[in-house]
């Protein structure tokens, strides 16, 4: 059987796996990046937004092939149609920036690898993997050929409860209250009040989530919603019905594309890393509790990921005791704020419709200066007593 030898192997084409893959090849590792789909980015499994202030901290300059929409606001609606408009001329918005196309933005990433130095696999897949030494051999298929890769260092960019990390002994399982199932259409003919803000509807219209509506230009949106299961007897697929029938911006769009996928949302893993092995994006965790959002923080995680990797491979160490630099760097510039994301999840999952419709009251009389997720969590405990005993020593 062919062999092909490599110092790192990324075994995942989204986000991670190739900001992964670009950042250990321009670091001097001589990188694959293998993925099993034959298109990548396809199927998108996103609401497709990210920050502005996220891609200039990663050096991403945006680009017109992969951003669809460039906001200028927010919108957050309670569950009696409540509403608190957050506008750019109002307020600066650093979380509310771009929408993507993730088709294109995801290819456009694994191009920035290979430019880098990577050797791209497309419609290659992993099926296991064993230990020789201080090396793993992976087994893999593509076109119905069977070949092993061996490498000193293999990166599992595979999703949520990532098999790579299993096969490498990590505990990448996610409890059932920690993964949101989540579900989209992209529509168009929708009537939003206002086509450049970013829309998020909050209460029972999703439990344990939310819903959002991200448009992508003319009468065009992601239009979708994420629930925990353990908080609901609806699927998520009834869930997302009712609110594309009941809301006044969907009543009369239509879907183009449906969107199914499992977003973990209990925090960052606590282990990341064993001997040969690490683990980044969805299958580390590295998904704010909070929000569900993880591109940003995807690609953050795969910079010190790669980074790390191809230091290891130049001194010849592949311990999980010198990989762990990767990890406490996660720790200390991810890890420790989803640490108190979770906690607010925690707190607004007690929260009844009624509540929530006080609280956007209170917010209609805020005025506001800086949004973030941080200053939003802020903002809540300044108008809910309840939150300020629950959350007030951790913000």
């Amino acid at each position: 059987m062919k062999l092909i030898e490599t110092d790192v192997l990324v075994i995942g084409a989204g986000p991670a796996g190739s900001s992964t893959a670009k950042h250990a090849a321009l670091n001097g590792a001589d990188v694959i990046l293998m993925d099993k789909k034959s298109e990548i980015g396809a199927p998108k499994r996103c609401a497709e937004g990210v920050s502005k202030d996220g891609l200039k901290k990663l050096g991403i300059e945006p680009s017109s092939r992969w951003v669809t929409k460039e906001l200028s606001g927010v919108r957050l609606v309670s569950p009696n149609g409540t509403d608190v408009w957050m506008r750019e001329d109002q307020v600066k918005l650093p979380e509310a920036g771009y929408i993507l196309e993730r088709k294109v933005f995801d290819k456009f990433m694994a191009m920035d690898a290979a430019r880098a130095g990577a050797t791209i696999m497309i419609k290659t897949l992993a099926r296991g993997m064993r230990k020789d030494f201080d090396s793993y051999v992976v087994s893999c298929e593509s076109m119905g050929e069977d070949f092993e890769i061996k490498a000193k260092i293999v990166v599992g960019a595979d999703g949520p409860e990532s098999r790579v990390g299993r096969w490498g002994g990590l505990k990448t399982a996610v409890k059932p209250k920690n993964m949101e199932s989540g579900i989209q259409f992209e529509m168009v003919g929708l009537e939003m009040e206002d086509p450049d803000c970013i829309e998020f509807y909050f209460g029972s219209v999703a439990p344990g989530g939310y819903a959002w509506i991200f448009p992508k230009g003319d009468d065009i949106a992601n239009v979708g919603l994420g629930i925990v299961s353990t908080e609901t007897d609806k699927s998520a697929y009834e869930h997302l019905l009712e609110f594309v029938a009941n809301c006044p911006a969907t009543k009369n769009a239509q879907p183009v594309e449906l969107n199914i996928g499992g977003d973990p949302v209990g925090g960052m893993l606590k282990t990341l890393v064993s001997d040969n092995l690490i683990i980044v994006g969805d299958a580390a965790g590295h998904v704010n509790p909070l929000t569900g959002g993880g591109i940003i923080t995807a690609l953050e995680a795969g910079m010190y990921a790669g980074e790390v990797a191809a230091a290891a491979v130049k001194e010849g160490d592949y311990s999980e005791k010198r990989l762990k630099e990767y990890q406490d760097k996660c720790k200390k510039e991810i890890g420790d704020s989803f640490e108190k994301y979770l906690k607010t999840k925690d707190y607004m999952l007690s929260l009844s419709d009624s509540d929530l419709d006080s609280i956007a009251e209170a917010f209609k009389d805020t005025e506001f200066e800086n949004i973030s997720t941080t200053e939003l969590v802020k903002l809540l405990i300044k108008v809910s007593p309840k939150a300020l005993l629950k959350l007030g020593k951790l913000f």
